[in-house]
C-alpha cells in the first residue's frame, strides 16, 4: 500500500510506506497513511470507549476526578508523542500504539487482571492483557463488512504483542508471525517506559488528591520529588500546598521524559543505529531511562506499591471486586447458556472457561456490577 511520506523521520524510524501491511488488503487512503488509519480505527472501537469506565487505581465511586483507564491512555499518548517527536520517530505509529496499549485490560484494574489469570490457570490457560488486546482487534471488534476485527497493520499488531515484554516462541507458537526472535521497532519500545512514567506520576497525583498520601510522606520516600519541591517551597511559601505539589509533579514528569529522550538517543548513538532493521537485530531494547533515573522511578513505584496500592481503603475495594468477579466467572462457567448469544456460540469452538474469561474481560466496571446485582441481589 502506498502512504504519504513523513518528513524528518530518523533513519531508524518506521516509515508507513514500508509497512508489512494488513492481513486483508485494502486500497490506500488518499490523505491518511496506514498508521493514521489504524489510530482512527482504534479510537472508534468499542473496546477503546469502554476504557472510560475501567478502573486505573480508584473506582469511579470514589471521585470523578481520578484517572480512569481512558484518561491514563490519553496521558500515555501525550507523553509518547512528545518523545517520538524529539527522537524523530513515526508519531502516527506511536500514537496508535499508545492508544491501543490498554484495550485488553479487564474491569477494575490490576486486581481484575490478576484474578482472571488465577482463574484461567486452574483451567490450564492464562489471561494476558496484551494477548487479549490482540484478540480484540483481530476478532471481537466487528465494524467492517470486508473483514473481521480492525484489520490493523502488522506493526501495530506486533506492537500490541511486544511493546512491554518479549515472548518465548516455544511457549507461544500462536504468535510466531510476530518475529519473536527480534526486538520490536523503537516506536513500540518506547510505549512501556512512557506508560511507566504516566501511571507512576498520575498515581502519585491521585494518591495525594485522595488524601491517602500526604506531602511529608511523599518527600520522605521519593527523593527526586523532594529535591524538586524544595526550591518551589522556598520561592512560593504563600502558595497552597496543592499548587506547590502540582508544580513539583510537573517537574517530575519533565525529568523522566527528558531523561528517557536523552538516554535513548545516547544508546542509539553508542550502537551506531542507522536503520529500523538494526533496531530489530539488537539483543537489548534501546528505549528507556538512564540507570540513575531508572532507580528513581523504581523508588517511586515501590513507594506507591507500599503506601497506595496496599492502603486499607484501596485493598478493601479490591477484595470486594475480587469476590464479585469470581462469582460471576463461576456462575457463567456453570451456566454457559446464560451468556449472550454471541459468546454462547463461541463455546462450541472454544473451552467454556476461555469464553467466560473473554466476556468478563470486556466488561466495564459498571456493567460488571450491574450483572452481579442482577444475578446475586434479587
Amino acid at each position: 500500500m502506498k502512504s504519504r511520506p513523513r518528513n524528518n523521520l530518523a533513519s531508524y524510524a518506521m516509515n508507513a510506506a514500508e509497512s508489512l501491511g494488513r492481513r486483508y488488503k485494502e486500497p490506500a487512503h488518499p490523505y491518511r497513511n496506514d498508521y493514521e488509519r489504524d489510530r482512527d480505527r482504534i479510537v472508534h472501537s468499542r473496546a477503546f470507549r469502554r476504557l472510560e469506565d475501567k478502573t486505573q487505581v480508584f473506582a469511579r465511586r470514589y471521585s470523578d476526578h481520578f484517572r480512569t483507564r481512558l484518561t491514563h491512555t490519553l496521558e500515555v499518548a501525550q507523553i509518547s508523542r512528545t518523545i517520538a517527536r524529539a527522537l524523530n520517530l513515526n508519531v502516527d505509529l506511536v500514537e496508535a500504539l499508545a492508544l491501543v496499549h490498554d484495550v485488553g485490560h479487564p474491569p477494575f484494574g490490576h486486581a481484575g487482571e490478576e484474578l482472571l489469570n488465577r482463574l484461567m490457570t486452574a483451567h490450564h490457560d492464562r489471561f494476558d492483557h496484551n494477548l487479549h488486546a490482540l484478540r480484540i482487534v483481530e476478532q471481537f471488534e466487528q465494524k467492517y463488512i470486508s473483514f473481521p476485527g480492525l484489520n490493523l497493520t502488522f506493526e501495530v499488531r506486533e506492537g500490541i504483542v511486544k511493546h512491554s515484554r518479549d515472548y518465548d516462541a516455544d511457549l507461544y507458537p500462536e504468535l510466531s508471525e510476530y518475529r519473536l526472535d527480534e526486538r520490536p521497532p523503537l516506536e513500540a519500545q518506547l510505549i512501556d517506559p512512557a506508560d511507566e512514567i504516566a501511571y507512576s506520576c498520575a498515581d502519585l497525583d491521585d494518591g495525594f488528591e485522595s488524601n491517602l498520601l500526604d506531602l511529608r510522606l511523599i518527600c520522605d520516600n521519593v527523593p527526586l520529588f523532594q529535591r524538586l519541591i524544595h526550591p518551589i517551597e522556598k520561592k512560593h511559601p504563600q502558595q497552597s500546598e496543592k499548587l506547590r505539589f502540582n508544580e513539583a509533579l510537573r517537574g517530575l514528569v519533565d525529568c523522566f521524559v527528558s531523561d528517557l529522550i536523552a538516554a535513548t538517543r545516547q544508546r542509539l548513538q553508542k550502537q551506531k543505529v542507522r536503520s529500523a532493521a538494526r533496531i530489530r537485530e539488537l539483543k537489548a531494547r534501546q528505549a528507556g531511562l538512564s540507570p540513575r533515573l531508572g532507580e528513581e522511578i523504581h523508588r517511586l513505584k515501590s513507594f506507591l506499591k507500599r503506601r497506595l496500592y496496599s492502603h486499607p481503603e484501596v485493598s478493601r475495594e479490591r477484595r470486594r471486586i475480587v469476590i464479585h468477579l469470581q462469582r460471576l466467572f463461576e456462575y457463567y462457567l456453570g451456566r454457559p447458556r446464560a451468556l449472550p448469544p454471541y459468546y454462547f456460540a463461541q463455546t462450541k469452538q472454544q473451552p467454556v472457561a476461555r469464553v467466560v474469561c473473554d466476556y468478563i474481560a470486556g466488561m466495564t466496571d459498571n456493567f460488571l456490577e450491574q450483572q452481579y446485582a442482577k444475578l446475586f441481589r434479587r
